[in-house]
């Protein structure tokens, strides 16, 4: 793709230049992706729509055999979800929040961002929420835990509930059926904040363990590798041991995680750098092995070098080529693994909840998509399970997707919706 003229958009008051990139062709998807030459942009593509929310009777648009309804709302930008075994769901209400910008660019990204509903005022908070007559909507509404530090992954174990906060892994004692969670909790695991703020927690199919993805402070380690020391990485916390480490780097920004329970693999979704194309380089899925190095910000893809970085030949050397492609900034961060029979017509395989870009001329991802997977693979291309979260000119957008879980009934799927501020749930029609 070449480089067309550049342009100049109206962004919160704010005239900002834009790089504008020809309209990609196929996206790069699947196992073994078309992936154009990089085209440093001098000027990041910066485009994303107004957000807009959902109107009265409006919904996302659902695959056939499917049908979708809201499971909670009136929520304050909704991340991440997690369900208990009593079938109580708990719900993190986070936001990123504004440093000073340093440059005009920045300026204007956090003015577009605003308009977009992915800036401002963190609530910081955990909710509950109890559907007590199953009837596929919560009736119930608790402040299970607040005054938090964004919160984000949540995880339980043996009567000990842990938050992933931006700082660092937080633990509380949890009783059956609590509502709600008293005290400062105990800190056991420090993070540095800021940057990619997520931190998302998944519990090892033994129990004993923890696993933390730890998004890049920046987009190519713009502020230098020490700021970039302990991120851009996944941690494994021992729950015995009290000891963590860094279980696998090179991965700019692992967000969701899963396991793959014929394998136990540990896998997740990644998004990738800025600045080199509209699908250059996918964001992707892949499998997460122990020391491995999946190449940020050194190279791409494999071992695809970006020569906006100081080079380590050693370290392009060792690194791993993710699993799947699954576009260009889809901004994918929601994962889990999906048994067969979860929905009709859907074997197994991955959902992944794709927030959506904002820093390509053609916006890609506004989308709950499945993967299929057989004998612990990818087996096939992506299907949509919920779409229609972005108005066809592209300038609205009523709402993007984000976390996602399987019912507490094992015949749905729950999806956090932070600009429509729901919870959705899916299931057959």
């Amino acid at each position: 793709m070449d480089f067309m003229a550049r342009a100049t958009s109206m962004v919160g008051g704010t005239m900002v230049l834009l790089r504008r990139m020809g309209a990609p062709g196929t996206q790069a998807m699947g196992g073994d992706p078309s992936i154009p030459d990089a085209k440093k942009q001098g000027i990041m593509t910066l485009k994303m729509p107004t957000a807009k929310g959902w109107s009265d009777g409006q919904v996302p648009k659902t695959a056939s055999g499917l049908k979708v309804n809201a499971f909670a709302s009136e929520l304050q930008h909704p991340r991440w979800i997690e369900v208990l075994p009593n079938g109580d769901v708990l719900i993190a209400e986070a936001l990123q929040e504004a440093g000073p910008p340093n440059s005009m660019f920045e300026r204007a990204m956090q003015a577009t961002m605003r308009r977009a509903r992915a800036l401002g005022k963190s609530a910081n908070r955990i909710t509950l929420w109890r559907d007590a007559d199953g009837d596929g909507v919560a009736e119930e509404r608790h402040v299970f835990l607040e005054n938090q530090r964004q919160p984000f992954g949540m995880a339980l174990v043996d009567g000990t509930f842990y938050v992933g906060n931006t700082d660092g892994i937080v633990a509380f004692d949890y009783e059956e059926g609590a509502t709600s969670l008293k005290g400062p909790g105990r800190k056991l695991v420090d993070f540095k904040p800021g940057g990619h703020w997520t931190r998302s927690l998944i519990v090892s199919p033994d129990r004993t363990k923890l696993y933390a993805g730890v998004g890049s402070d920046s987009n190519i380690g713009d502020n230098g590798m020490e700021a970039e020391e302990g991120r851009a990485c996944i941690w494994e916390y021992d729950i015995a041991t009290d000891k963590a480490r860094v279980f696998a780097g090179g991965l700019r920004n692992p967000v969701g995680t899963a396991f793959e329970p014929t394998t136990d693999k540990l896998w997740t979704v990644v998004n990738e750098r800025d600045g080199l194309g509209d699908e250059t380089p996918p964001d992707y899925l892949t499998s997460v092995e122990d020391g491995g190095f999946y190449g940020w910000p050194y190279c791409y893809w494999g071992k695809i070098v970006d020569d906006r970085v100081p080079q380590d030949k050693a370290k392009v050397d060792s690194a791993i080529k993710p699993d799947y492609a699954l576009g260009g900034h889809t901004a994918s961060l929601g994962l889990c693994w999906v048994p067969a029979g979860t929905l009709p017509g859907f074997p197994d395989g991955m959902a992944i909840g794709q927030h959506g870009s904002w820093n390509r001329s053609t916006l890609s991802g506004y989308k709950l998509i499945f993967v299929p997977f057989q004998n612990g693979k990818p087996s096939g291309p992506p299907r949509d399970i919920l779409s229609g979260f972005l108005s066809e000119d592209e300038k609205t957008s009523y709402g993007r997707p984000v976390g996602v879980k399987v019912g507490p009934d094992g015949k749905s799927l729950l999806m956090a919706d932070d600009v429509g501020d729901v919870v959705w749930r899916v299931t057959g029609a």
